[in-house]
């Protein structure tokens, strides 16, 4: 692993953390043919947020981020690169969460994702931008969704930044 980061923004102690149940996620930055990245935006609740998610039962790391990517950006992935680990604390969902996170760039064509029922209820759309406009967008939200300011959004500028110096 090239970095660890560690976020524990509501200062969980290590008694509550030893109850939080676990979750592992593979996330990336992915880049096109173009230097953009993709986006996602969660129009309902107002913020953006790097594609991935949770690790099913039985998968690793690259095909459960390979699954997300071709889910929520419609694009298969190549040249994946790994860029280090975030472990966040989130109280409110008693929760330690296990980010493994990647840069990768598109593979092919861009299709439409294919969104989870929750995914459409929260109105996911897909953007790509620049890498500056990107940790633009992530540091100009407006948003009031707590698991949004809490935990994505410093997350996947931490992970942008990584992503940046490799």
């Amino acid at each position: 692993m090239k970095e660890i980061i560690i976020l524990n923004p509501e200062n969980a102690t290590e008694s509550e953390i030893d109850s939080y149940k676990t979750r592992e996620a593979s996330r990336a930055v992915v880049f096109d043919v173009d230097d953009n990245i993709a986006l996602l935006h969660v129009s309902k609740k107002n913020y953006y947020k790097l594609p991935g998610g949770g690790i099913d039962t039985g998968e690793n790391k690259i095909d459960a981020l390979k699954r997300e990517c071709n889910e929520e950006i419609g694009c298969d992935i190549g040249s994946i690169e790994e860029l280090g680990v975030v472990i966040e604390f989130r109280k409110i969902f008693q929760l330690k969460q296990t980010s493994y996170c990647y840069k990768a760039k598109v593979s092919g064509v861009k299709r439409d994702p294919s969104f989870t029922n929750s995914e459409i209820d929260d109105g996911f759309e897909i953007v790509w931008v620049s890498v500056s406009e990107a940790q633009n967008l992530l540091r100009n939200f407006q948003t009031n969704d707590k698991e949004g300011l809490l935990y994505i959004i410093p997350r996947d500028l931490k992970i942008l930044e990584a992503a940046s110096l490799v």
